[in-house]
């Protein structure tokens, strides 16, 4: 790590924005060799500033799973961040959300996991399929601390992974149909989205990293497993598997939903307050 980089410093000032809801000038513009292995060491240190005020680190978000938004934002390959008890609410099939003061809020209908067990690095994806306790679809509501949503794939990791909110609907036991119905369902899936019903895009499961969900997961657990700054994934936490359509501003007002089809998933209709 190039200790001229100051990680600690990167790190406060992410969680200042985050916590009092203000943008900054990206921080690899202002600070030469900051890179992937800075943020993520920014990242564990942003995780313990958290925790430190009292949140409870739940789960992780996979970013930029979906290669037909990397051109919009920059980027050239995945990235993750930590969710907490603060930002993850499981909710009905239709609700009501305040967006607050969340910066430049995004939606992005995703796919989540529970974990009923630690995956590891190298597993197939029956493997991974068999560390899954349930599926859910959920809304992810990204946001940026950097103005225009500029920024390069670091700055993104050390602010916390771009993570607002995700908004978890039903959940979905993997011993309610076979490995086999869920290995195909998770190929196949599409998911529509709308706003106040006009439709506004369309995804389906292989935008996710080219097969689907799966393998997002083990996307995410490869990363971990060459992280010297951050823990692998345990058993009970969610995992949310980036969007499956391209991500759209939103704001109060607006009624967002989601027709799914494909994977006997509930689609989520959203009021923006």
């Amino acid at each position: 790590m190039t200790t001229a980089v100051p990680v600690q410093a990167i790190a406060a000032e992410a969680d200042d924005a985050l916590a009092n809801h203000h943008q900054v000038a990206p921080f690899a513009a202002r600070y030469p060799g900051f890179g992937l292995d800075e943020a993520y060491a920014a990242a564990a240190e942003l995780r313990r500033l958290r925790q430190h005020r009292g949140e409870k680190p739940v789960g992780r978000k996979i970013g930029f799973t979906n290669r037909t938004i990397w051109a919009q934002f920059g980027v050239d390959a995945p990235i993750w961040g930590d969710m907490y008890d603060t930002t993850v609410r499981d909710v009905a099939t239709d609700f009501t959300f305040g967006l607050g003061k969340l910066t430049e809020p995004l939606i992005e209908p995703e796919i989540v996991f529970g974990l009923a067990r630690a995956p590891e690095a190298g597993m197939d994806q029956p493997s991974l399929l068999g560390c899954i306790d349930w599926v859910a679809h959920g809304f992810e509501i990204v946001q940026s601390i950097f103005p225009g949503w500029k920024f390069t794939a670091a700055d993104t990791i050390a602010a916390g992974g771009l993570h607002g909110a995700m908004l978890i609907g039903p959940r979905h036991r993997i011993t309610e149909r076979s490995p086999a119905e869920w290995r195909r369902a998770l190929t196949r899936f599409e998911i529509a989205l709308y706003r106040d019903g006009a439709p506004i895009d369309r995804g389906a499961a292989e935008l996710v990293l080219g097969s689907g969900p799966l393998s997002a997961l083990a996307h995410l657990v490869s990363l971990l497993a060459r992280d010297p700054h951050n823990p692998p994934l345990r058993a009970g936490e969610i995992v949310t598997t980036g969007t499956v359509t391209r991500a759209f501003p939103v704001a109060a007002g607006q009624r967002w939903n989601t027709e799914i089809s494909g994977i006997g998933l509930e689609g989520l209709t959203v009021t923006f307050a």
